[in-house]
């Protein structure tokens, strides 16, 4: 038949449309219910957020916004965060939410309603040889249906499972329109067509009927049994032995030990577009204020106070078995509140997010593959730039107030902010001391006069291979340190000057991870960070610097498996003025590390790895320190 001849209206036009000649094509009852499922799983993904590959995440990460899939590719997060989804991963990372990007959900199901007029189909023009059988067809029957950006698509090939959905649609249609008695609706050479379509694929029809209930029962339990229609629960477990050798010359070797860190986390949304994490969390690490029963007191290794130090595991919080807010205890495996956060688009390309317990870990995009607290590096030190961790901004318990934005700048280039205040809670500050000159609410009060850190990152792509992150983060502190748990210089960053000085830091930094290969990447950091006295009555600045470079290896032996060589060097006091200190035996700390986590299914994995501290605490009196870890993580 010539394309310029207009198929009549009757049974034998039904059939030319049906089989997909026309320029337009029905949409199937087992498609839309397909689609159902589909947005249901949509739905249900807040659990896959990268904060990064977030934190909000993965996880905002890995927490908000799960990477990791805490780590997947920034371009693509960002074309998510242009269509306005918001997607959690926690897949590798309860330990890591991310600040998700904001988005639309799928089209409603409404959209895939019958058409009443061939004028709301897209791609059906006047013009089209078949307009006035389709048009008639809509008119007299209504069993056309678009897809839900109101295309036809009637020039692709279509398979006899489609064939028979669409038939499908129309054998219910006239049903209907034969249950109501509407008169002279179907003709008789239209239902004897039909007959015949019936008889033909009466296989194919039976398999779509039985699909199609397949799929109902299958979302009726789903309905039945789920936690909530609109939150998710997944959860971390993390148990690790850890042994040490080395350490300060005076101390002997302490014993291995058996740790725990355990994470639940709950993703709620109530609009489709927004996201509230709630994260609860107990550990049993030990340390409190003055650090017995740490490993890193153990070694000698620690700072007098709160046991920051260079030997700190990847998943160990950054003030164990204290609330630094207060200084009150905190007994092994209580349970805490470690995330509290809510995040919401307010434009296209623009989300804010605000909470009481949050990290700027949560904000901003991870760039280096080692991040993952229970699945990729051992240590402290391989997993972020110091810039990130500064002021508690990494403390694995949720240490701050903070709000901020996500600005999509473009697919390539992303811009992230955030305030944070510590004890923004707390109405004005203790009068009791707990050192001289230190309150027993060592880091202040209030939202804008205690401790607080403005802090940002500008992450580009210029490549599908390349990706960098730039970081600028300005602190105040009430007392004197550096707050981000890498070595023992952090409690006392001004050496030789009082723990009560208050302190202003700025700190600059840059993280760039280069795919060379599909299953290779090479990653590494540099920071520096300028500490400067905060008070009229000393007059002392000191510099840290700290470097990192390492290679990553995806599917190493078997699909799953990843591992890392990592080597570096940890923070180190390379320059001190006024009445700052350098101290005394200094020589140049080192770091290397290596692991290497074996997959043993889609939730369980161990990582058996060891870092090797050169140096350690840049005191060349300290023994080569070696920390082996062998840990397990279980993800559900």
């Amino acid at each position: 038949m010539a394309k310029h001849l207009l198929v009549p209206a009757g049974g034998v036009g039904f059939l030319w449309l049906i089989v997909g000649l026309s320029p337009v094509q029905a949409l199937s009852n087992l498609e839309i219910a397909d689609q159902n499922v589909a947005i249901s799983q949509h739905v249900d993904s807040y659990e896959k957020l990268d904060f990064h590959k977030g934190n909000l995440g993965n996880t905002i990460s890995r927490e908000l916004l799960i990477a990791n899939e805490s780590q997947k590719d920034f371009s693509s997060a960002n074309q998510q965060q242009k269509s306005e989804n918001v997607e959690l991963d926690f897949a590798n990372n309860s330990s890591q939410p991310i600040i998700p990007q904001s988005a639309n959900l799928s089209q409603p199901l409404d959209e895939l309603a019958q058409v009443t007029s061939v004028s709301q189909l897209s791609d059906v023009q006047p013009t089209d040889w078949a307009f006035q059988a389709l048009q008639s067809l809509v008119e007299r029957y209504g069993c056309i249906a678009g897809y839900p950006n109101l295309t036809y698509r009637g020039n692709r090939a279509m398979t006899r499972y489609e064939f028979a959905a669409g038939l499908n649609a129309c054998l219910d249609r006239i049903n209907e329109l034969i249950a109501t008695a509407t008169a002279d609706l179907v003709k008789k050479e239209d239902l004897v067509t039909l007959q015949k379509l019936q008889e033909q694929f009466t296989a194919e029809l039976g398999t779509l009927r039985g699909r199609v209930d397949a799929v109902e029962a299958r979302t009726a339990e789903l309905e039945a049994n789920q936690f909530s229609t609109t939150t998710k629960l997944n959860g971390e477990v993390i148990l690790a032995g850890i042994g040490a050798t080395g350490g300060a010359p005076d101390r002997g070797d302490p014993n291995i030990i058996l740790v725990n860190r355990v994470r639940l986390n709950l993703t709620t949304s109530f609009t489709g577009k927004d996201l509230l994490i709630t994260g609860l969390q107990s550990y049993n690490f030990l340390g409190g204020a003055d650090g017995q029963g740490s490993l890193q007191e153990s070694l000698g290794l620690a700072s007098p106070i709160l046991s920051a130090s260079s030997a700190r595991t990847s998943f160990e919080p950054q003030f164990p078995g204290i609330n630094v807010k207060n200084l009150s205890s905190v007994g092994a495996n209580s349970v805490e509140i470690y995330k509290l956060l809510y995040i919401f688009p307010v434009a296209e390309k623009l989300t804010l997010f605000a909470g009481t317990a949050a990290e700027t870990s949560d904000a901003f995009p991870v760039i280096t593959p080692f991040y993952g607290e229970g699945q990729e590096s051992i240590s402290r030190f391989g997993g972020l730039n110091p810039v990130v961790r500064v002021s508690g901004g990494t403390s694995g318990t949720g240490l701050a107030s903070a709000a901020g934005f996500i600005f999509n700048i473009s697919p390539n280039l992303d811009l992230r902010a955030l305030y944070g205040s510590v004890n923004a809670n707390l109405p004005q500050k203790s009068p009791n001391e707990a050192l001289p000159g230190v309150s027993t609410t060592p880091l202040g009060a209030g939202l804008f006069s205690g401790s607080s850190v403005v802090a940002a990152q500008l992450t580009f792509k210029p490549s599908s291979d390349l990706d960098i992150g730039l970081n600028y983060a300005h602190s105040y502190h009430e007392i004197n340190i550096l707050g981000t748990g890498l070595i023992r210089d952090d409690i006392g960053a001004l050496g030789g000057v009082a723990a009560g000085t208050p302190v202003a830091l700025n700190s600059v930094g840059g993280t760039m991870t280069w795919r060379f290969s599909p299953k290779i990447a090479l990653s590494g950091y540099g920071a520096a960070m300028f500490v400067d006295d905060s008070s009229n009555s000393v007059n002392a600045s000191t510099t840290f610097t700290s470097w990192m470079v390492g290679v990553h290896f995806k599917d190493l032996f078997k699909s799953g498996n990843n591992a890392g060589i990592i080597f570096g060097q940890p923070l180190y006091r390379s320059d001190a003025s006024g009445s700052a200190q350098l101290g005394e035996n200094r020589a140049t700390p080192y770091h290397l590390e290596a692991y290497y986590r074996v997959k043993l299914n889609d939730n369980i994995s161990i990582t058996p790895g060891a870092f090797i501290l050169f140096n350690p605490e840049g005191n060349s009196t300290n023994e080569t320190t070696t920390v082996g870890v062998l840990r397990t993580t279980f993800t559900f």
